[in-house]
């Protein structure tokens, strides 16, 4: 059965749910185009959110550690990167 039948003997043919995939679709995008184009709002939700989660130090650091242990599985496949020339910071 096609996507766009998926009604049943039960269901309504009003709303949301009752539309087609590609019709949701749509609706759903312009929603989101909406709320990305405040850029400041987005910029908080995001703080926010970071916030919260780096109250917890052990998830932190547990993420840190996976960050790690995969940075130096990929390095070990690949050429050694080029590094950079130190510089100083002096006030």
């Amino acid at each position: 059965m096609p996507n766009n039948q998926k009604k049943n003997a039960t269901s309504s043919n009003r709303g949301f749910a009752a539309m087609d995939d590609q019709k949701q679709r749509e609706i759903a995008q312009k929603g989101g185009a909406a709320v990305s184009r405040n850029r400041e709002h987005m910029a908080e939700i995001g703080r926010r959110g970071g916030e919260a989660v780096s109250q917890n130090r052990e998830h932190m650091a547990e993420i840190g550690a996976k960050g790690g242990q995969a940075r130096a599985e990929d390095s070990s496949r690949k050429a050694p990167a080029k590094a950079r020339p130190r510089t100083s910071r002096s006030a």
